[in-house]
């Protein structure tokens, strides 16, 4: 079995993040102490902390809902270039076999 040297990456629900970032305002603990205590990386908590406050208001920034939004759009917007692309190379194959 072969090794790269990466760490595994996890994937966490948003309801676990809500209940870290609660427990983060609500424990006294700082966030790397937290992290700590969870077995987190401190950069994921305070990423999701910070989130947690654009979501509630208390800071600038995309809410969550517009990050999902902007995201699907832009998938949208690659799949449907990619349509057009597609459509033009026919367009000028067709043309040319015609001549």
């Amino acid at each position: 079995m072969e090794t790269t040297g990466r760490r595994v990456r996890r994937e966490f629900t948003a309801a676990y993040k809500t209940e870290v970032v609660e427990l983060c305002r609500t424990s006294g603990k700082t966030v790397g102490a937290v992290a700590r205590d969870l077995g987190l990386t401190t950069t994921a908590v305070r990423r999701w902390v910070a989130q947690g406050e654009i979501d509630s208001g208390q800071r600038d920034g995309l809410t969550t809902a517009e990050r999902e939004k902007l995201a699907r759009l832009r998938k949208e917007n690659r799949v449907l270039r990619e349509e057009r692309d597609i459509l033009k190379r026919a367009t000028v194959f067709f043309a040319a076999e015609t001549r």
